[in-house]
């Protein structure tokens, strides 16, 4: 359970490192500025219903919200308002630079961490485990995949793109791929002793 919410928190964190550096959007906020320019719902209203979207989508991949999944929408959102208020806006780009590679890294480093746990994930991790589970392709390449296709329907929309949002789009998979391993939770062997014959 520890490592669940600790995992949650870094990555609410990461989140608002990467918003403070103001190098680009990640690839999801990219799609819900597009459809933003598309529809009279506020940016806050799309991400719910992209939310609410991408599990509708977890039920051909069978997977299924669990105690994880609420989770994430809970602890990630009060995180990464405690990550805005201490992280400080206007620095300068050498900073910016470092905040980004610095938040991409913790980003990937913590869906590790809360995937590993194996509470359940959230909406959008949950697709890329899904897919990597039901078509037998590695997290990197179907995460990469998945960041890659929003981050083009959303520029496509019209939302704006940087390169924070690139290097995120292409970096998240392979660093989630190395870490997740090294995460995952294994229930302890419980070994009983042989009865005497």
């Amino acid at each position: 359970m520890p490592q669940l919410f600790i995992g949650l928190a870094l990555y609410g964190f990461s989140m608002a490192v990467m918003v403070r550096a103001a190098l680009g959007l990640s690839p999801w906020s990219v799609l819900n500025e597009g459809l933003e320019k598309h529809t009279s719902l506020s940016f806050g209203t799309l991400t719910a219903v992209v939310g609410v979207s991408v599990l509708l989508l977890w039920i051909p991949l069978r997977q299924r919200p669990t105690f994880g999944t609420a989770a994430n929408i809970v602890v990630i959102a009060f995180s990464s308002d405690l990550g805005l208020t201490l992280v400080p806006e206007g620095l300068a780009l050498p900073e910016r630079v470092g905040l980004l590679l610095a938040g991409i890294f913790a980003n990937a480093l913590s869906v590790a961490v809360y995937v590993g746990a194996r509470f359940g994930p959230g909406p959008r991790d949950g697709l890329m485990t899904g897919a990597s589970a039901l078509t037998g392709r590695s997290i990197r390449l179907v995460r990469t995949f998945i960041e890659v296709s929003v981050l083009v329907i959303g520029w496509l929309l019209g939302g704006g793109v940087g390169l924070g949002t690139v290097l995120y789009a292409l970096a998240v998979g392979p660093v989630t791929q190395f870490f997740l391993p090294r995460f995952a939770y294994t229930r302890p062997r419980v070994t009983g002793s042989r009865p005497s014959s």
